[in-house]
């Protein structure tokens, strides 16, 4: 694959975002998102650590934006999660450290004791539990990412582990059989009328999901714990049960409600539903089965993960739900997702895999488009901001690998748990 026109547009983010005092920033990014990594100078420091990696622009803009979300001091605590304070800003800081050989490895031994004193403290959580208790943007699969990095054999690695088999272990509440990882809240993790009695989550940044993706990370990664495997083949069957069909192939829901798990089938579904985000649905679940299957050996099951993020990248009726360009649930994630996918994927899928992406990175930046006039609709854009997971930083990282046919040379996306 030659080097996309997006390329243009990731210069021009990144050179717009050159430097934290002269950025055209809302004060949003710069106060109440200074220490969140989806949303403030986190994201955008990321950005310029990847190129500055890839030998795309000069260290120095990676420096300033981490001093800039750390002019003040970053939270930690049970304040704190790995998308906001000390974590985040730890994920940031090991992402410059592995190309900076003795750069801040201080100031990360010091992060590291207090993040394992955080992860203890959710550990003694009980049942059921909250989704900000296990998910991935603020729960223990989030910290099991950073800690797949900075301390894969620890003892606080295993316990997370642990902690994610005894997850996948069946229930019983009120006299009903329910998954481990049944929330009594609605999606947003807060009481909803209209999920009574909860949910079970399915989802990549919230839901069981993203544990997935971090046992069959750990279990390629030679780590492992007691019941892991099968922890694994249990959340596949529960995917394999509620998956539904579009025509062109499987899709998932988002959730399941208390009332389709006692009724055995899905309510009505709507393209809302079927949209083939990173964050929820097709795209984020093709992938973490596809690591479960190589992690488990099945190449069968392999196939099939990779099939059905092919056809959810072919078929219009999920594409026309997608319906922004960002990172978490827009096509800029979709072509990244697909381009780690295709990473791995067998030789009779890969071809396809990489052949649906270059439309992608066309939606998200057209042809004949001033990259200039662009990057800054992305980065003024009040909805979605400079930041990751919406906004101009994360279009930009995305746009890097599938455009240029390379992987990634930082570990931005770790804290995806797509690779």
């Amino acid at each position: 694959m030659t080097a996309h026109p997006a390329l243009h547009l990731v210069d021009a983010v990144a050179s717009q975002l050159a430097g934290p005092d002269t950025a055209p920033l809302g004060p949003r990014a710069v106060s109440s998102d200074r220490q969140h990594l989806a949303y403030g100078p986190l994201g955008i420091a990321l950005l310029h650590i990847e190129r500055a990696a890839t030998g795309l622009g000069p260290w120095q803009r990676a420096h300033d934006w981490l001093a800039a979300a750390s002019r003040r001091p970053l939270t930690s605590g049970p304040d704190s999660h790995p998308f906001y304070g000390a974590p985040a800003f730890a994920h940031a800081l090991a992402c410059a450290a592995d190309h900076l050989p003795g750069s801040y490895q201080r100031a990360l031994t010091t992060m590291d004791r207090q993040i394992a004193v955080d992860i203890g403290r959710r550990l003694d959580a009980g049942r059921l539990p909250q989704l900000a208790e296990f998910d991935t943007i603020r729960g223990l699969t989030g910290y099991g990412a950073y800690l797949m990095r900075r301390s894969p054999g620890s003892p606080t690695m295993r316990a997370v582990l642990d902690y994610c088999v005894r997850l996948t272990e069946p229930i019983t509440h009120h006299g009903e059989t329910l998954p481990g990882w049944w929330t009594e809240s609605g999606p947003s993790g807060s009481p909803d009328d209209r999920f009574p009695g909860g949910h079970a989550n399915t989802g990549m940044a919230h839901g069981i999901g993203g544990v997935l993706a971090l046992l069959a990370l750990a279990a390629r990664n030679g780590t492992v714990t007691d019941g892991h495997h099968a922890a694994m083949r249990t959340i596949l069957a529960w995917l394999d049960r509620w998956q539904e069909k579009t025509g062109r192939g499987p899709a998932w829901p988002y959730w399941v409600t208390l009332g389709e798990l006692r009724t055995g089938r899905l309510a009505l579904s709507g393209p809302w539903r079927r949209r083939p985000s990173w964050c929820y649905g097709t795209a984020g679940l093709a992938r973490a089965q596809q690591l479960a299957a190589l992690a488990l050996g099945n190449t069968g099951r392999q196939i099939d993960a990779e099939n059905a993020l092919v056809a959810a990248l072919t078929d219009p009726d999920q594409l026309r739900a997608t319906t922004d360009n960002g990172l978490c649930h827009g096509f800029v994630g979709l072509a990244h997702v697909a381009a780690r996918t295709a990473d791995d994927a067998h030789p009779s899928t890969v071809g396809r895999l990489r052949a649906a992406i270059p439309a992608l990175l066309t939606a998200v930046h057209p042809p004949d488009t001033d990259p200039e006039l662009a990057a800054t609709a992305l980065i003024q854009d009040e909805e979605r901001g400079p930041g990751l997971l919406d906004g101009a930083a994360g279009t930009a990282l995305a746009l890097l690998a599938p455009s240029t046919a390379a992987p990634p040379r930082s570990a931005w996306d770790a804290c995806l748990l797509i690779a």
